[in-house]
């Protein structure tokens, strides 16, 4: 069904498609499953265009802009500080509402795609995030920290790669996903942009879940974390007692 869509849309009569700009977009796949083995995954996103994708300024044709954005979550970040020769947890600031994943792509970068206010009103790029500090810190060090934490272990990522073009008018993009990230529902926006304005819009939705062994460990910890302690700690005390045992033999 998501072929014949982009079919019928590359054959609709070119009046109807410049009298009404289409946008056709689907996800590959919309559950992602977490594992014991899991070392991460990426998002397949495609679609179609009524016009031919254009990524040089000026020139007439669409352009596609994706970004994909994860469950709101709090953070705190720490400033570490040096006491008689030890680094302590100094100073914080906690975030309450970061977005724990978000990756933009386009077939350029959205500033060079859309006016400024437009850009910063769609929060379209890393700079537009709200990240409002809660408490006595808010100094603009703690949200460059986090911004660089973030894009360290991949949660967070701009531009990583441009959007694919076949037949100037198919796209696709991948979307990295690293082994960190959170279970929860996700949303994708398809943008399509056209002389500096945004023309239609398409939101998708996947999911992120643990399932197996992950998700009874998850649900464990979670529902009785007292005994998952516990067996966190018999597990320590297990492997210590046959490491011992195995050396001394040896």
């Amino acid at each position: 069904m998501k072929v014949l869509a982009l079919l019928a849309l590359l054959l609709a009569a070119p009046g109807t498609a410049l009298a009404q700009p289409s946008l056709v977009a689907e996800l590959a796949e919309t559950q992602v499953e977490i594992t014991t083995g899991f070392t991460g995954a990426s998002i397949l996103v495609f679609g179609a265009t009524a016009l031919p994708i254009s990524a040089q300024p000026g020139s007439p044709g669409d352009e596609v802009l994706i970004v994909a954005a994860g469950p709101v979550q709090p953070m705190v970040v720490r400033r570490k500080v040096r006491v008689l020769g030890f680094w302590l947890n100094g100073p914080s600031a906690t975030f309450p509402d970061v977005p724990g994943y978000y990756a933009i792509a386009g077939t350029r970068p959205p500033w060079e795609m859309l006016a400024e206010p437009d850009r910063q009103e769609r929060r379209l790029g890393l700079d537009t995030l709200p990240l409002r500090a809660r408490g006595g810190q808010a100094s603009p060090a703690f949200r460059a920290a986090l911004l660089d934490l973030k894009q360290q272990e991949g949660l967070w990522a701009e531009q990583t790669a441009p959007i694919q073009v076949s037949g100037g008018q198919l796209f696709n993009a991948r979307l990295p996903l690293p082994a960190t990230v959170a279970t929860g529902d996700y949303t994708v926006q398809v943008l399509l942009i056209r002389q500096a304005r945004v023309m239609a819009r398409q939101e998708l939705i996947f999911r992120v879940q643990r399932v197996g062994t992950a998700a009874q460990i998850n649900a464990l910890a979670v529902q009785k974390p007292a005994l998952y302690g516990l067996a966190c700690i018999a597990i320590a005390a297990f492997a210590g007692w046959l490491g011992s045992v195995i050396f001394r033999r040896g």
